[in-house]
C-alpha cells in the first residue's frame, strides 16, 4: 500500500496532493524572487522527513537553516493555515545535519580528486578541450602507477611528473606540451586560492551519511551551506552534480519504491547548466533520467523554467510554478513556456493566472498513481512549520553538537598518496645519483697507482695524468742525462783498455 500523499496546499477548497511514490520522477519548483518557491521547497521537505524520508538542501540564502527549530508564531502563518482549514496545525522542526565545504558552518563536505574525476573537474577549472585532454591522462597514468588522487597537491605533483616525462607518455597517451601542462597548474592555483582546496581530501563523505533517519523514525535533513560557497558558483554547481552523479553511481536499483530514499534539492539549478558543455549536459541528463530507479527524486528549484534544458526538462513529472514577471521578451516567452508545461485545466488561463498569483500561491501539477500528470490548478501553499529565520551562531553550534555523524569528519586526513610517492621515488633518484657519483669517485683512485720511493717526493704523490707535471719530466730528464755519462764513461774505459 503506497504512503499517504504529502498534502501541499488547497485550490477551491480542495486538497492538493503529491505522491510519495512518485516523487522519484522529480520535480520543479520555479518563480520569481520572493514569490515563495523556498518556502515550497520547505513544505515538501518536513513533509518527507516525518514520513522517515532524508533529504538534501542547499542553503543560498542562509535561512534554510531554521528548518532545525519550529517556527515562531506569527499572524500571517496562522492566518494561512486557518484559511486552509488546518485545525491541527502545530509548529516543529526537523532533525538536521548541517555541512559546509569550508569546515565553517557544519561538517566538512569532502570528496576526492579520484571520485570527482576528470569531467568535472575539467569543468570547475574551466579548461578547454586540449588541457582537459591532459587532466584525462593525468588520471590515466595515476590509474596504471596506482597513484592516489586524494587532494590537489596530489593532482599538482603528478602534473609535474607528466611534464618531466612529457614525451615518454606523448608517445604513449597521446601529445603534452608544457604549455597545457601549466594552464591546468594556473588554473588548480586559482581555485585554491578561492579556498576550493577544502574540498579535496580526506575522510571523504559516505553516501550512509546523508540517508539517516533520526530515533524517532524521521529522515535526516542535510543542509549545504551555501552562502559563502555561491561566491564560487562553478565549485557549487560541481560539488552538488558531483553528489548526484556519486548517488547515481553508487546506489542498487529499487525500483519505485512507496517512499524515495532520498530526496534532492537543487537550489539555484539554473548554475548546474550555465556554460556546461555537452558532454556534462549529456551526463546530467543521464543522471536525471536514470538515477529514478536507484529511489532518488530530484528537485530543481529555480527562477525560470528556461534555466532547465528541454531534455533534462522533459523528466520532470511533479510542477510547482509561483508567480513569473512577463516585463521583457525573455519573461514572456518564459510565461508561455511554462504554461505550455502544465495540462490543461479548462476553468484556468495558465499563461495569465503565472503572471497574477500571489506570494504563496502557485499552479500545482503532480502525478497520479499511474504516472500522469495531473491538470494544473491554482493553489494555496500550505505553511511551513518550522522557523523562517535564520539560527543564531550558538543555536547552529548546539545543533552540530548534536550530530549522528560528529567527530567522523571534522579533522582532515592525509595519507600516503600520489605526492608523497613521487616525492619519495624522486628522493631516491637523487640518493641513487650521490652514491654513484661516490662510488666513481673510489673507483678512480683504485685504478690509477700512486708512485712510490724518492721518485714520490719528486712528483709530489699526484695521480699520473695523461700530461706531464714539470717535476716529472725534469726527473726523467736527469735520469736520462745520468744515464748517458755513466754508459759513456764505461765505454772510454773498455776503449782504454783495448789501445794498450
Amino acid at each position: 500500500m503506497a504512503a499517504d500523499p504529502l498534502f501541499l496546499g488547497k485550490a477551491g477548497g480542495r486538497s492538493v496532493t503529491i505522491r510519495p511514490d512518485k516523487m522519484n520522477r522529480h520535480g520543479l519548483v520555479a518563480g520569481a524572487t520572493g514569490t515563495g518557491k523556498t518556502v515550497s521547497a520547505r513544505v515538501m521537505i518536513e513533509a518527507l522527513s516525518s514520513r522517515g524520508v532524508p533529504c538534501f538542501i542547499a542553503d543560498v540564502k542562509g535561512d534554510l537553516a531554521g528548518l532545525a527549530r519550529p517556527g515562531n508564531p506569527s499572524d500571517g502563518i496562522e492566518g494561512r493555515a486557518a484559511d486552509l482549514g488546518l485545525s491541527d496545525f502545530s509548529y516543529a522542526g526537523a532533525p538536521v545535519v548541517f555541512w559546509d565545504v569550508f569546515g565553517k558552518a557544519g561538517h566538512p563536505f569532502r570528496t576526492t580528486v579520484s571520485d570527482m574525476g576528470p569531467l568535472l573537474l575539467a569543468r570547475l577549472l574551466n579548461l578547454n578541450d586540449t588541457q582537459t585532454g591532459v587532466l584525462y591522462i593525468a588520471f590515466r597514468v595515476a590509474d596504471e602507477q596506482g597513484l592516489l588522487l586524494l587532494d590537489l597537491k596530489d593532482l599538482r605533483a603528478l602534473l609535474t611528473w607528466l611534464d618531466e616525462n612529457r614525451k615518454k607518455v606523448s608517445q604513449e597517451l597521446g601529445r603534452i606540451s608544457t604549455a597545457s601542462v601549466g594552464a591546468v597548474q594556473r588554473a588548480l592555483l586559482v581555485l585554491e586560492d578561492q579556498g576550493a582546496a577544502k574540498f579535496f581530501g580526506e575522510p571523504a563523505l559516505e553516501l550512509p551519511d546523508l540517508m539517516r533517519t533520526d530515533l524517532s523514525g524521521r529522515g535526516i535533513v542535510n543542509v549545504l551551506a551555501a552562502e559563502k560557497l555561491m561566491s564560487s558558483p562553478k565549485l557549487y554547481a560541481t560539488a552538488l552534480l558531483w553528489l548526484l552523479s556519486e548517488l547515481f553511481e553508487e546506489l542498487p536499483e529499487v525500483g519505485d519504491p512507496e517512499v524515495p530514499r532520498l530526496v534532492f534539492f537543487f537550489d539555484e539549478a539554473h548554475l548546474l547548466f550555465d556554460d556546461a558543455p555537452k558532454a556534462l549536459l549529456d551526463k546530467i541528463e543521464q543522471v536525471v533520467r536514470l538515477i529514478r530507479s536507484k529511489g532518488v527524486g530530484v528537485f530543481f528549484v529555480t527562477q525560470n523554467p528556461l534555466d532547465i534544458p528541454d531534455e533534462v526538462l522533459g523528466q520532470l513529472g511533479n510542477r510547482v510554478q509561483h508567480a513569473l514577471r512577463a516585463f521583457t521578451p525573455r519573461d514572456q516567452k518564459a510565461v508561455r513556456a511554462a504554461a505550455d508545461t502544465f495540462r490543461i485545466n479548462p476553468k484556468i488561463d495558465t499563461a495569465t493566472a503565472i503572471t497574477e498569483l500571489g506570494v504563496g500561491e502557485a499552479l500545482v501539477s503532480t502525478l497520479d498513481a499511474k504516472g500522469r500528470p495531473t491538470v494544473v490548478q491554482q493553489t494555496l501553499i500550505r505553511p511551513p512549520q518550522s522557523r523562517l529565520d535564520v539560527l543564531s551562531k550558538a543555536e547552529r553550534k548546539q545543533v552540530i553538537g548534536a550530530s549522528p555523524v560528529g567527530g567522523r569528519y571534522d579533522k582532515p586526513v592525509d595519507r600516503e598518496s600520489a605526492y608523497e610517492v613521487l616525492a619519495g621515488r624522486a628522493e631516491g633518484r637523487v640518493k641513487q645519483a650521490e652514491k654513484a657519483k661516490r662510488e666513481d669517485a673510489l673507483d678512480d683512485d683504485r685504478r690509477e697507482p700512486k708512485q712510490s720511493g724518492w721518485l714520490d717526493g719528486i712528483l709530489g704523490g699526484g695521480r699520473r695524468g695523461r700530461r706531464q707535471g714539470l717535476g716529472e719530466a725534469m726527473a726523467k730528464s736527469a735520469v736520462r742525462t745520468i744515464g748517458r755519462e755513466i754508459g759513456r764513461r764505461i765505454i772510454r774505459g773498455i776503449l782504454g783498455s783495448i789501445l794498450r
